[in-house]
């Protein structure tokens, strides 16, 4: 690496304005990195709180919870079956509702039944069910100003909610979560219809690590998944993380055009040094083994440096956006930077090996 170092410190100015470029698209990296964790985290961390390990859906409802409605002779069947070790009903619908002061509040109702395991466990205020009308709402509608005891009203189907507690409950489609019972979720999705005391979205499972999933759902008519599975029924998930994949492979081929681009223009320029080099001895797999040490050396070095800045712009992030960043996804982003940009630098520095002694040292006559 002699050779390589050398380079590096003579002609620092042309690798310090490509190490630049570098370390600005790392910086990109981690702050999409972080927006993309951010918005995933917010469409579905009500879900990811579910104490289940899988989602059953109608099985014509096509792994979407606004088109699934289970009745109750199937959870109640669902809950005696074998591998089924319990088996609870779930209501899910978004709703926009005032508070007293006329706040307006989007919330998404989740409906469980009081007595399952799906019930919260609040951190202030009565347990869900203590109240007939009681509702257990998220940290984040609480930051809002409602508070235990205010009345919450869905004006479009005129029904009236308590708040009697609140918990961490996450978010569902970027809309914080509120518990309500059962019986409530259902005179708000169903209104007074006759049929609406046996209707759910869905059928939240535990299920032992053997249940045979497929013969559940042919004997009752559902399609049962994974509760991760069940991330991209939320609204707008597959589309968010699609678009957010989409843009980071854009910036994966970006960062290994650029370094390509650099190293081409590299080689020729120095065309002549690498003539004199091979008439001395030195062999193709040396100068290509130096070269590309060169070249991981300046890139994983600019991308630790936008990294660094990165995360201390990431920390400066307020809360109204939905921002996270996590070790893994982050150091995951890197190194496919880190990897892309090495195969931008390993397809230009091929040019090494169609350099002729001969006619390189012949050409600076």
């Amino acid at each position: 690496m002699f050779l390589a170092l050398r380079e590096l410190r003579f002609a620092k100015g042309r690798f310090s304005l490509v190490g630049l470029v570098i370390a600005l698209v790392a910086t990109l990296m981690v702050l999409l990195s972080g927006l993309a964790t951010g918005l995933v985290d917010d469409g579905i961390a009500g879900l990811r709180a579910l104490p289940a390990t899988h989602l059953a859906f109608d099985e014509d409802a096509d792994v979407s919870f606004p088109s699934s409605i289970v009745e109750r002779d199937t959870w109640e069947s669902l809950a005696e079956a074998p591998g089924v070790e319990e088996a609870a009903p779930l209501g899910n619908t978004l709703f926009n509702a005032r508070t007293d002061q006329d706040v307006p509040v989007d919330l998404a109702l989740f409906g469980v039944e009081p007595d399952s395991f799906l019930a919260p466990e609040p951190q202030d205020g009565a347990p869900l069910g203590a109240e007939a009308d009681g509702v257990v709402i998220a940290e984040a509608i609480a930051d809002q100003g409602v508070e235990i005891g205010d009345r919450l009203s869905i004006e479009v189907v005129g029904l009236d909610l308590t708040v009697a507690g609140i918990a961490p409950t996450g978010t569902f489609g970027h809309v914080p979560v509120a518990y309500a019972p059962l019986d409530v979720w259902q005179q708000a999705a169903f209104g007074h219809s006759p049929d609406a005391a046996d209707r759910a979205s869905t059928i939240a499972l535990r299920l032992d690590d053997g249940a045979d999933v497929a013969g559940l759902d042919a004997g009752h008519g559902t399609e049962t998944v994974t509760r991760s599975e069940s991330f991209h029924a939320s609204p707008g998930y597959t589309e968010e993380t699609q678009t957010m994949q989409m843009i980071q492979a854009a910036l994966y081929l970006i960062s290994a055009v650029l370094v390509g681009a650099f190293f081409v223009v590299w080689t020729v320029q120095r065309r002549q040094e690498i003539g004199v080099l091979k008439a001395l001895g030195a062999t193709d797999r040396l100068l290509l083994r130096e070269a590309l040490g060169q070249s991981a050396i300046l890139i994983a070095a600019s991308a630790a440096a936008g990294l660094a800045v990165g995360s201390l712009l990431g920390s400066l992030v307020g809360d109204q956006v939905p921002f996270s960043l996590q070790l893994g996804p982050v150091l995951s982003s890197m190194g496919l930077l880190v990897l892309f940009g090495l195969v931008g630098a390993a397809f230009a520095i091929r040019r090494i090996t169609a350099v002729d002694p001969l006619i390189a040292l012949g050409g600076s006559r």
